[in-house]
């Protein structure tokens, strides 16, 4: 099999720590898709693991990095994406979300992993071009949690035109069921939360051809997209003040 020098590189970068730590803001971040000034104080992290299809053929088509701060109400992720093709071809944000371009946020609010897909111990918010978030219920269906969290994004005006999308995201705890009232938990200083970033990239196939996280992953019988199925594979944040 042949790679291209950027997926060549993208196969022998080193992974990505499993465990940081994510430093506190005391100024709120304004969700818009500008990089506010508060950014400053945290760490770039790069997403260079390939979850499922094929690895990008160049920076242009697909690659992403991304930052974390935090205050007692939101865990604040700033990503700086690298996309040529921008697609959402599904009307309905809880279809099929997977195969259009979406920033995926993996969150196990006390880091305990085990099996989440249908249930909420762990989420995985499948955040789309409409700043919709979706992911499976217990009940077996995709739903809209698009209350848990603020989404926004903006292009850059000047090449190569990248995407700049924050988003502000409540936790929850283990036990929270499907329609009760929202009460997120607050954050303290070291609490341990599981987390994990990806992001789906389609540029006009029938399904996504990129799937490119943050974290490597052991695969399961070859198959590495074990996100949305079990929050053991997440890494580890401490919240430091």
């Amino acid at each position: 099999m042949k790679y291209s020098l950027f997926a060549l590189g993208l196969l022998l970068s080193s992974p990505t720590l499993f465990a940081m730590d994510v430093e506190y803001t005391a100024t709120p971040i304004e969700i818009d898709g500008v990089a506010d000034s508060a950014w400053q104080k945290a760490k770039w992290h790069t997403m260079p693991h390939l979850m499922d299809g094929v690895l990008p053929d160049s920076a242009s088509d697909f690659s992403g990095k991304y930052k974390l701060l935090w205050d007692e109400h939101y865990l604040y992720l700033q990503a700086e994406i690298t996309d040529d093709v921008l697609l959402d071809t599904h009307a309905d944000p809880r279809v099929n979300y997977w195969d259009d371009d979406t920033l995926e946020v993996f969150i196990d609010s006390d880091a305990s992993g085990g099996d989440h897909q249908f249930n909420h111990s762990a989420f995985a918010y499948h955040i789309g071009l409409d700043n919709q978030a979706a992911d499976y219920g217990p009940d077996k269906q995709a739903h809209l949690y698009t209350s848990h969290l603020k989404s926004r994004w903006q292009r850059s005006s000047e090449a190569p035109y990248n995407v700049i999308w924050e988003v502000a995201i409540k936790l929850y705890p283990n036990d929270f069921k499907q329609g009760q009232q929202d009460k997120p938990l607050l954050l303290t200083p070291n609490k341990i939360i599981g987390f994990m970033l990806a992001y789906c990239d389609n540029d006009g196939s029938p399904v996504r051809e990129h799937f490119m996280g943050s974290h490597e992953i052991t695969p399961v019988n070859g198959d590495k997209n074990r996100g949305f199925i079990d929050a053991s594979v997440f890494g580890k944040i401490t919240l430091k003040r």
